[in-house]
């Protein structure tokens, strides 16, 4: 395959698939309006994103590769801290949200959200173990988020 399309592949996996598996989240939302799902989606990726994500990269830089390596990554990016991935985070988060509620689409956001991840590791921002710790800190979120908003009340 030509050198020139798998690059294009990368990028828009990058760069344009997440605002599509974001808007496919929103879809499949808009379609089981529930304030109980609302808030478990809210709350993993405030958790995931903005808390936990946030916080780790406060405490300790990771460069990025590009950075480190010294080459032009695929993606235009700012050589901020490389771990862990935000958008792994955020979209392993909301995955694991929806799986939690329905199994077969959990499943397809799951994968885009690998998929996702796979493309910024190829573009060159981000390490695999950017991606994994961010995956974790999704999945681990949901988890709480869900956990914690949907306990018995006595």
């Amino acid at each position: 395959m030509d050198q020139q399309i798998i690059d294009a592949a990368i990028v828009f996996s990058a760069k344009y698939l997440p605002h599509l598996v974001f808007l496919g989240i929103l879809g499949w939302f808009a379609l089981n309006l529930r304030r109980t799902i609302f808030w478990e989606l809210v709350g993993t990726a405030i958790l995931s994103r903005v808390v936990i994500t946030e916080t780790i990269r406060l405490l300790w830089h990771r460069a990025r590769p590009f950075a480190e390596l010294g080459f032009r990554p695929l993606v235009e990016h700012s050589a901020s801290g490389s771990f862990p991935s935000g958008h792994a985070a955020f979209f392993f988060a909301l995955s694991a949200v929806v799986y939690a509620r329905n199994k077969k689409m959990g499943i397809v956001f799951l994968l885009l959200s690998a998929v996702i991840a796979a493309s910024r590791v190829m573009a060159g921002i981000h390490w695999p173990s950017d991606v994994l710790g961010g995956a974790a800190i999704g999945i681990g979120s949901a988890l709480v988020v869900m956990r914690f908003l949907n306990r018995k009340k006595v």
